[in-house]
């Protein structure tokens, strides 16, 4: 086998080898995606989430505005109904929604919340 077949072996294995690290590293992981976070939401309340929620709450419910925006447990220390008077008055660094979101959007919301525990 010449220097140049060698070489060519070589490279074909590293990129073979790359490729599977590669797909390997897509394939699980440690931290929450935004999929597992909202997998228990209805499409609908995802879909809004996504929309309205996500840029102050992040993508698997951590927070990324201080520590008062962390939603992966909200349900222990607010009710639902509590949580839909936060969504429709909001409070602190968090606006209002009332005029935004439909009362059925807010509610959708505050149950799918009220169980995060």
């Amino acid at each position: 086998m010449t220097a140049i077949h060698r070489a060519q072996a070589y490279f074909v294995k590293i990129l073979g080898a790359a490729a599977i690290l590669a797909l390997a590293a897509g394939c699980g992981g440690g931290g929450v995606s935004k999929t597992d976070a909202l997998q228990d939401a209805p499409s609908e309340v995802a879909a809004l989430y996504k929309a309205e929620c996500l840029s102050c709450h992040g993508n698997d419910l951590q927070g990324r505005v201080g520590p008062n925006t962390n939603l992966e447990k909200v349900g222990s220390r607010m009710s639902a109904d509590e949580i839909v008077a936060q969504i429709e008055q909001g409070e602190g660094v968090m606006p209002a929604f009332a005029d935004q979101l439909t009362k059925e959007q807010i509610q959708g919301l505050a149950d799918w919340l009220s169980g995060k525990k």
